[in-house]
């Protein structure tokens, strides 16, 4: 897979905002790593020193009704699923993600669609 994103640099984007995600009554789950080297299926790894070659990274929030996964992939692309209600489920559209800072910019929007508008600017 073709690495457009640097990975570290996008769970940096997370941690930038994981406070101000927590002070407005988000649960934020530890990062977690998937390793390209590893035979399938893959495990998931919260410990990045137990990843050798990272292929994605994955957080999940939950909390003001509401649940958002968010999978980066380092090719540029994301899985992206949300529920904001029992009306209000499904997937995100997320492509065309060059860099870790598009990548923050992305997130904001994410939880944005799902918990609302509680400031969008990282800290």
């Amino acid at each position: 897979m073709e690495r457009v994103v640097d990975l570290d640099e996008a769970v940096l984007e997370v941690e930038r905002r994981r406070s101000r995600w927590e002070e407005a009554g988000l649960t934020v789950e530890p990062v977690t790593w998937r390793d390209e080297q590893r035979k399938w299926p893959q495990r998931l790894e919260s410990d990045r020193a137990a990843v050798v070659d990272p292929d994605s990274v994955g957080v999940v929030l939950t909390g003001l009704g509401g649940e958002l996964s968010v999978v980066l992939f380092r090719g540029g692309w994301a899985d992206v699923d949300y529920f904001a209600g029992i009306d209000d489920v499904g997937t995100l559209p997320a492509s065309d993600i060059d860099s870790a800072a598009a990548f923050g910019d992305q997130l904001d929007s994410y939880v944005t669609r799902t918990f609302g508008s509680f400031g969008n600017s990282a800290t």
